[in-house]
């Protein structure tokens, strides 16, 4: 069901439409933009708080730029809604996160104003800079901008990008939207920083004496070269107080200015089309603007809060009739506290990912032992590397597709020296609305190659525990991958068990197929065995719990007695779990026909975790249908 945009919102498909109206209706498009986002997630759910923060300066880019000619890239793209309605997605929108609908993130191949595919943090400005580099060669004269937040900012990425744009001499606007926020509150001394400047008076005052001048810069005509030279005077002679950290990597600072007054920005904007190279202009948004319940309330709930009554601000939450499994992220939050206690050795990270990990159990209860480092994964792994060179214990809490960003760090600082991190791979597998780049498919490709890692992966909440608890006590590194969303135990507090390195499990004696499944994945074959043998098969099933090292005495009695193997993991075929497998029955000798299920080796894009299972043929029924296929029995109908 399509949402009905307002009066004006209607006649605009893009921004060439936008700039047909005169600037007194800027205004009431952004009330019309914002609550026609309001009105769709409410109803179909999304990321909200953050695309609410920056309707105005979305109108204002697209009023005053020549998108897409003009290369516009959002950061991380958590802020792009009011983009991509703007951008020709308007009567798409209600597909927003949907299988087979829209993507909830820029995306090149959607649409030609998506200039650059993001998901993940801190790429913008980089990207961006790349795009100005390549206009400069080729004589261009497009515009070149960067929208990025400040959480993003803590990301070592972006003060690298802003290093190389201070010396490129290219047309480069970075916007920073400043709201204090990433998912979680942001945390560091540049947050500290930025509070600074958007409260200092010498500042303020400045800030709007230049914005006068500027608002008289085209007025000047063969003097504007010298009014811009006073204008940077009047600048820097007051950011000199305060050493400030753009001018010093010798971006122009303009700034801070209120995110939210649309008049204002477009003049802004227009004016600094005028001013040559590298520039940041500040902007000061609030989260979730102009919707009372997310804007003054908690603002992690209404980053993404589901559906919800858009007049009560009620968010739905289905209330089950029977007790439920827990999420995997609160078992390991619960978890590493009881671990904690256990042992005061035993420390928690995470990279700006508190909530979404669940250590904000344990920075609540322990917080001396608990560090949220922001948005810097890298920093994150070779942290826990220098805990652990201590004697102390980290559990490294990432997402799995976020752990990507710190491969380096994971091999050359942790495994290279064999030191005692766990890294505790959250949202492994597939994530489900936000699509492919937050899939977590490629972890135990990578990691199994590493020397000295485990690799590990449990079937259920009592599994996570228990390996938490073993990983704990083992001298050397150490990952456990697990998904989104629930588990299977209701009653998941169950006493530690030691699960010794490599030890796998038998869930079902069988004689007609081995199903050998890593992780929580193992529930499917569990369902699709019942099913099998109510047809009169009767295949084994094995949970090997560990993808390195494997179980070789367990594989031994597998292929010893089975000439027929379905392989089964929530992560890539090409050089996942399966091919560890067929590696190893080739190297000791033995042959049987296998069957790999798992993710293809292509981009699966978005949708429920389910429906990306039944289009890559592991769900409960693709695995009956791999079983049956190797049986050579043919199901009638």
């Amino acid at each position: 069901m399509q949402i009905t945009p307002g009066e004006l919102l209607a006649q605009i498909n893009t921004p060439d439409d936008l700039k047909k109206f005169p600037k007194d209706k800027l205004v009431q498009i952004c009330d019309e933009l914002r609550q026609f986002i309001v009105d769709n997630v409410s109803v179909y759910g999304g990321h909200f708080g953050a695309s609410l923060g920056v309707v105005e300066l979305t109108v204002a880019l697209h009023y005053v730029l020549n998108t897409p000619e003009d290369q516009l890239v959002w950061d991380v793209g958590h802020q792009a809604y009011g983009h991509k309605i703007l951008t020709g997605r308007k009567d798409k929108f209600h597909t927003n996160r949907v299988y087979g609908g829209i993507s909830g993130f820029p995306k090149r191949k959607e649409s030609q104003f998506d200039t650059f595919g993001v998901g993940h943090s801190s790429t913008s400005i980089s990207a961006a800079l790349g795009m100005a580099v390549a206009s400069k060669y080729k004589n261009s004269n497009i515009q070149h901008v960067a929208v990025i937040g400040d959480g993003s900012m803590t990301g070592g990425m972006a003060f690298e990008a802003m290093n190389h744009a201070g010396v490129s001499d290219t047309n480069l606007l970075i916007i920073l939207n400043d709201n204090c926020m990433s998912i979680d509150p942001n945390v560091g001394a540049l947050k500290d920083y930025l509070t600074d400047i958007t409260t200092s008076h010498t500042y303020n005052k400045v800030k709007d004496e230049v914005w006068k001048m500027l608002g008289k810069f085209s007025k000047f005509g063969s003097s504007a070269q010298e009014v811009l030279s006073k204008v940077e005077g009047a600048i820097k002679s007051a950011l000199l107080k305060q050493s400030n950290l753009f001018e010093s990597l010798n971006l122009r600072y303009f700034g801070p200015v209120d995110g939210h007054d649309v008049n204002h920005l477009v003049e802004i904007l227009r004016d600094m089309k005028n001013i040559p190279g590298p520039k940041i202009l500040h902007c000061i948004t609030v989260k979730g603007k102009g919707y009372a319940p997310a804007e003054n309330g908690n603002k992690t709930t209404w980053h993404a809060p589901g559906t919800f009554d858009k007049v009560t601000g009620e968010i739905f939450k289905k209330v089950p009739s029977t007790p439920q499994a827990p999420k995997y992220q609160d078992v390991f939050g619960h978890t590493l506290v009881e671990l904690a206690e256990m042992n005061p050795k035993i420390m928690g990270i995470t990279p700006a990912m508190p909530s979404g990990s669940s250590l904000n159990i344990m920075m609540k209860a322990m917080p001396d032992r608990a560090f949220d480092v922001g948005i810097a994964e890298q920093h994150a792994v070779t942290f826990s590397a220098g805990l652990a060179t201590q004697g102390l214990v980290p559990f490294c809490n990432i997402y799995s597709t976020f752990m990507q960003r710190a491969y380096d760090q994971v091999v050359h600082d942790v495994c290279l020296q064999n030191l005692p991190v766990v890294f505790c791979l959250d949202r492994a597998g597939f994530v489900g609305a936000d699509g492919p780049t937050h899939h977590g498919a490629y972890d135990i490709a990578y990691f199994r190659c590493v020397p000295n890692l485990v690799v590990s992966s449990p079937m259920n909440e009592e599994e996570l525990r228990n390996l938490m608890y073993s990983a704990s006590l083992h001298e050397g590194p150490y990952s456990i991958r697990y998904p989104r969303g629930n588990g299977v135990m209701p009653e998941w507090r169950t006493p530690f068990r030691l699960i010794p390195v490599g030890q796998g499990r038998i869930v079902k004696e069988g004689q007609d197929v081995a199903i050998l499944s890593i992780g929580h994945i193992g529930n499917y074959a569990v369902e699709a065995c019942s099913v099998l043998s109510k047809e009169g098969l009767d295949p084994a099933h094995y949970d090997m719990r560990f993808v390195k090292p494997l179980d070789e005495e367990l594989l031994h009695e597998i292929f010893g007695k089975f000439k027929k193997v379905v392989t089964l993991e929530d992560g890539c075929l090409m050089g996942g779990f399966g091919s560890a497998v067929l590696e190893w029955m080739v190297d000791k000798g033995y042959s049987a026909q296998v069957k790999r299920l798992g993710i293809p080796d292509k981009v699966i894009e978005h949708g429920e975790q389910i429906e990306l299972h039944r289009e890559c043929g592991f769900d409960p029924d693709g695995i009956a249908a791999a079983v049956r296929s190797l049986s050579e029995v043919v199901r009638i109908s």
